[in-house]
């Protein structure tokens, strides 16, 4: 009974945002837009009929992918503390739909695998500058009080969004197959979510997500403020010490879950028949993290009432080292209820970090700061998946692997500890 007044409570704290709720419509259809595409792709790629994947594929796929936007973005990252935030999502989305058909159109007609990923890429970059928005927009359709639990029910509504757009993925492939011909199927639907996140996208006023000009944002030219762009980002990180302590836990956590993910993805191609190629246990490893993950949205608002960003990041690091520590046996059901355990402390420090981001920086450097934490979450989980693929032997059994996440969540959690004790006292 509880349980139900709490939901009905949430549920008429977001009917009183009615921005907030648009913000929120958006960022829904733009995931299941993300998930679907990162799954049709993935299947079209690495689970294919027509084509065999080995770890270093794997791994090769994923610095394609998203090792060069993490590089660029946060120089491109200036342009959303410096244009209206509305018009770069309507160009973003404007772009990944175009880009989307280019995509299906190359699987529709079997063209080499680097063609293909160079233009998931350019699909990616824009999709990044559509994440970064939505973080970087939301604190001005939310009041301050309530930035931390609005931001934990966009954050796991999104992330459901993702998963569901993925699961459906399964549907088309069922239809039109597991050639390149049905994963050009799946990919052209995507372009549906992405034109309707294009059309939510104008609905908004303009200047209403911002950016705001205050005496922090940087003037001058927009090759200027493009081209500096890494250096007031970093700046900004640095300068505000509970935005660089979680980041520093954060890559942790992506490093390890770079490792988890090569090592489930290696193990299910060897376990599974030959027709599922490892897709269903890898589908179920995804699964299991990303219900832990509506979970923290849950209860990272609680913890952190109750004990503050600082300690229940610190918390969250030190239990994830017990979990991934748990998985040394490298038996797939139980690194399936370590995923559960793991994505739900991984997204408390996620959160963490967002909050922080979103309450403790200047509103004219944020977009500088989100773009930050995107490079450093896909470049710590490529160079993870590639110091992986370089040791893993053929069959995946490797428990030195596991280990080794558990060191580096250590190293997360003493690096978090030492970085952010100046937060406590805003806690």
């Amino acid at each position: 009974m509880a349980d139900a007044r709490a939901l009905i409570a949430l549920w008429h704290s977001v009917r009183a945002l009615p921005e907030f709720r648009r913000l929120l419509e958006l960022r829904l259809v733009s995931q299941f837009g993300d998930g679907l595409f990162a799954a049709g792709l993935a299947g079209g790629l690495l689970f294919s009929t027509e084509r065999a994947a080995t770890p270093w594929e794997f791994a090769g796929s994923f610095a394609v992918l998203y090792l060069p936007y993490s590089l660029l973005g946060p120089f491109a990252g200036a342009l959303l503390d410096r244009w209206d935030r509305r018009l770069v999502l309507v160009g973003a989305n404007i772009g990944r739909l175009l880009m989307v058909l280019v995509v299906a159109a190359l699987l529709a007609v079997s063209a080499h695998q680097l063609a293909i990923l160079i233009a998931a890429l350019i699909v990616n970059g824009f999709t990044r500058f559509v994440s970064s928005g939505l973080s970087a927009a939301l604190p001005h359709v939310v009041p301050r009080e309530q930035v931390v639990s609005m931001n934990s029910i966009a954050t796991a509504a999104g992330g459901a969004a993702a998963f569901l757009g993925a699961v459906f993925m399964l549907v088309p492939r069922w239809l039109f197959g597991a050639d390149d011909v049905g994963a050009s199927a799946i990919i052209f639907i995507v372009a549906i979510p992405v034109a309707l996140a294009l059309w939510l996208s104008w609905r908004f006023s303009p200047r209403l997500l911002g950016p705001d000009d205050s005496a922090r944002a940087i003037h001058g030219s927009v090759v200027y403020a493009v081209t500096t762009g890494w250096v007031h980002g970093a700046r900004t990180v640095l300068a505000v010490p509970a935005v660089t302590a979680t980041l520093a836990g954060l890559a942790a956590h992506r490093m390890v879950l770079g490792i988890n993910s090569l090592l489930v993805f290696v193990l299910a191609k060897h376990t599974d028949t030959a027709e599922v190629t490892g897709l269903g246990t890898t589908a179920l490893f995804l699964a299991a993290v990303g219900v832990g993950q509506l979970l923290a949205a849950v209860l990272m608002p609680i913890a952190a009432a109750r004990w503050g960003r600082y300690a229940t990041a610190n918390g969250s690091l030190a239990l994830a080292a017990m979990i991934q520590f748990v998985g040394v046996g490298l038996q797939l059901p139980v690194l399936l209820v370590c995923a559960f355990g793991l994505g739900l402390v991984g997204q408390v420090v996620k959160l963490c970090v967002d909050s922080a981001m979103q309450l403790d920086v200047d509103d004219a450097l944020r977009g500088h700061v989100f773009t930050v934490q995107d490079a450093l979450f896909w470049i710590s989980f490529i160079l993870a998946t590639s110091l992986t693929a370089a040791v893993i032997p053929p069959g995946g059994h490797q428990p030195a692997l596991v280990i080794a996440g558990a060191v580096v969540y250590l190293l997360g959690l003493a690096a978090h500890a030492a970085l952010g004790r100046r937060t406590r006292r805003q806690d």
